[in-house]
Formats: structure tokens, C-alpha cells, sequence
């Protein structure tokens, strides 16, 4: 099987991704916008050759010397791979014009159009905050007065957090209207009060291979208020528990009106106090900030090989243990300018031993990361326990006693 990754080697998980592929007996094309001698190492050696292209967003172009440099080399592409959003366009239009499998341009909008998603979900019965579209600034007031306050604003084409706000008075609402100004259109919604779940999925010609349900703590638009919040995400062992049924039941509907056939899927969604689930957004991806990995310790699972395996066989054959609830952690330095210690890691690791299962915290001397704009920031702890109550006091212990300080 020919495979066609985009960007093989970034963000952060996608050398796990790409290597996987190889490992499946795939033969592994990698394409983007930087030289092939900059990849890391283990892609460069999973690669059957490299496409460096001048600009990874001029998709005509790309489109065009993809297929010019296919025929060339005689080469016909099973399949065309993305796990980043921004690219999803890009690989969809790869897709038509090589005749490979998967989500098509127009199938694509929806994941990428937050308000086409919504509109596509409530046509089929399925419970979604208020929206609307806006393009200028009154177009926000008008919707936002519609809607009723609070509401949140943010980005039609986005991913994660990035240029999202609750907005709870029409004062507020004129704070963070200059700062949207690069922003071509947003989504005005309602604010859903609620615990906020994901639903991750790794699927094979429309049928759920693998599934996991994981909870912020806290939301994430909430934890993007303070640098010295740690954000937490917590991969739920008892994925049974009657409380998440009607979201695990939510999940099955959304993908059947959106069509998603094969790959990862990261859903998120609401529950409110009286129980009512509403569905948040979906992407036709992993989730980022190391969640798989989360994943991987929740369940004694590979889901990069898991994932790879999907694509390539249309089967999933590892073994899946629910032994433990799994809670990635991120941490943020206090200062700015370059990390100069770590502090209360070593007595962490005696007291709590085998229950942190992995980490990886940024050296000193590293640039101090941007907390607004990546979750994982300055580094990151996976804990794990059978009990999840003893994980969120795990997890609340770390957060308390890891820190990280720049100058």
C-alpha cells in the first residue's frame, strides 16, 4: 500500500504516526514545506521518499506537482493521510484528484466549518448550542444579542482554544472584538453550562474500532485565564457509566450524519447538571496535547500502531485493558525568558513511583513556551490509578507540587 502523509513530522505526534505506517508494511510518502533532511530521524528512515513544495498552502499547487510527480514515478496512492487540521482541505483535494479513499472536499467542510457542522447536526435531530455565523462586528452584537449572554465566540476554521472567548456581557463583547480582527469569520454560541467530555475514536469503513472518553479539568476555555492554571485531561476507565451513555450514543449519530468512515475521530461534548448532553465540535483527527498518549497508558494500548493498522487493514487487534483512569497534565514555568529549574519532580517520582507512568518537562535553558497558544507549554506528566477519584488527587498533587521556573 502507498501511502501519501502530509507534514509526517509535525506537530509533535506525528513521527509516531508516520513510523506506524511503515511498521503496517505501508510504503510511506511524506509531503510538505520543509527540506527532508530537517525531519527526525525515525520519519526520514519510515519514508520512502520526501516532496518538499515551496508553499504547503497554495493547495493548487500542491495538488498539481503531487500528481505531476506521481505520474512521473509511475506511483498510484492508496491512501491520503492528515492528523493536521489546518492541512485537512489540502489532503481532501489530494484525494479527488488521485482517485484515493476517504473525506472528499465537500465532506471535509463540515469538519472544518464549525457553523456548517452545526447546521448538518441539527438537520439531523441532534442537540447543538445556539449558533450563528458572523463575518463583521455587528454581525457578532447581532447574534450575540440573539443569542443571549453569555455566549462564546470563536473561530469558524479553528482548532483547540486558539481565539476563543465566553463573552458574558455586551461591555466584554466589545473587549475581544478588536483582538478577532484576523480572524475572517467566527461562530457566535451559546455558553453550555456543563462538565465538557471528549469522544475519541479510531474507526475502519464506518465502524468503531476503538473509543475512549476523557474529561477536562478545567474546561478548556477556562484554562487559558492564567498562566499558573495546569490543564488537566482524564481518560475515563468506566466508559460504561450510565451518566456518559447518552454521549456515547451522541457520538454514533454525529458520525453517521457527518459520514466518517476511517481514521481518528476527537469529539467534544457537554453535560449539563439536570443530564441533558449537547453536542461541542468534531475534528477528523487524533486529539492534540498528548492525549493519545494518555490513551496508550489508560489502556496498556498502541493507538498510533492502532490507528496505523485501521488505515492500511481495516481492523484493530490489540487487545484493549481498561485497568486504569489516565490524566494528562500540562505545566507552565512561572517567569519568562528561559527555564532555570525544576523543583519537587524528584520527590514526586519517590512518593507516587510507578503511578506516574511518563513525562517530559523542558530542560533548563529552554525558551519558555507560549501557555495562550499550545496546552502542552512547558511540559507535561501522564499519571495513572485504577480509582479515578485517587487520580484526580494524584493529578492535584502534581499540579501543586511541579513547578517550573524561568528568568
Amino acid at each position: 500500500m502507498n501511502v501519501l502523509m502530509i507534514s509526517p513530522g509535525y506537530p509533535g505526534e506525528m513521527p509516531r504516526f508516520t513510523t506506524a505506517l511503515a511498521a503496517q508494511g505501508a510504503r510511506v510518502f511524506g509531503l510538505g514545506d520543509q527540506p527532508g533532511s530537517s525531519l527526525p530521524d525515525e520519519v526520514r528512515h519510515a519514508l520512502v521518499a520526501h516532496l518538499q513544495v515551496n508553499d504547503l498552502w497554495d493547495e493548487q499547487a500542491v495538488v498539481h506537482r503531487v500528481c505531476h510527480e506521481a505520474a512521473e514515478a509511475g506511483i498510484r496512492f492508496d491512501r491520503v493521510e492528515c492528523l493536521w487540521e489546518p492541512a485537512m482541505f489540502l489532503a481532501a483535494r489530494l484525494r479527488e484528484a488521485l482517485g484515493a479513499p476517504g473525506l472528499n472536499v465537500e465532506q471535509t467542510i463540515p469538519f472544518r466549518d464549525k457553523e456548517r457542522m452545526k447546521q448538518v447536526l441539527d438537520a439531523a435531530g441532534i442537540r447543538t448550542p445556539w449558533h450563528r455565523r458572523a463575518r463583521t462586528a455587528d454581525q457578532c452584537r447581532e447574534a450575540a444579542t440573539e443569542c443571549g449572554f453569555p455566549v462564546i465566540v470563536k473561530p469558524i476554521a479553528g482548532a483547540g482554544s486558539a481565539d476563543t472567548y465566553r463573552v458574558d456581557d455586551r461591555e466584554q463583547l466589545e473587549q475581544i472584538l478588536p483582538m478577532l480582527r484576523h480572524v475572517d469569520e467566527v461562530s457566535v454560541e451559546e455558553f453550555v453550562e456543563g462538565d465538557e467530555f471528549t469522544f475519541d475514536t479510531v474507526c475502519a469503513n464506518g465502524e468503531i474500532l476503538f473509543e475512549n472518553i476523557a474529561f477536562y479539568r478545567p474546561r478548556p476555555i477556562e484554562e487559558k485565564k492564567a498562566w499558573w492554571v495546569s490543564p488537566s485531561s482524564t481518560c475515563l476507565r468506566e466508559i460504561e457509566a450510565p451518566a456518559l451513555q447518552d454521549g456515547r450514543r451522541m457520538r454514533y449519530a454525529v458520525h453517521q450524519a457527518l459520514g466518517f468512515q476511517t481514521g481518528f475521530s476527537h469529539m467534544e461534548w457537554y453535560r449539563r447538571a439536570d443530564g441533558e448532553v449537547v453536542f461541542g465540535e468534531i475534528g477528523a483527527r487524533p486529539p492534540g496535547a498528548r492525549l493519545v498518549s494518555a490513551m496508550n497508558f489508560a489502556c496498556d494500548v498502541d493507538l498510533h500502531a492502532g490507528w496505523a493498522e485501521a488505515v492500511c487493514h481495516g481492523r484493530f487487534t490489540q487487545p484493549v485493558h481498561r485497568r486504569y483512569n489516565a490524566t494528562i497534565l500540562c505545566k507552565r514555568a512561572e517567569g519568562q525568558g528561559r527555564i532555570q529549574h525544576v523543583a519537587g519532580l524528584d520527590r514526586l517520582l519517590a512518593d507516587l513511583g510507578s503511578s506516574i507512568a511518563a513525562l517530559e518537562i523542558q530542560p533548563p535553558g529552554s525558551p519558555v513556551g507560549d501557555w495562550r497558544g499550545s496546552a502542552v507549554s512547558d511540559g507535561w506528566v501522564i499519571v495513572r490509578h485504577p480509582e479515578l477519584q485517587t487520580t484526580f488527587e494524584i493529578a492535584d498533587r502534581v499540579a501543586r507540587e511541579l513547578k517550573i521556573y524561568a528568568g
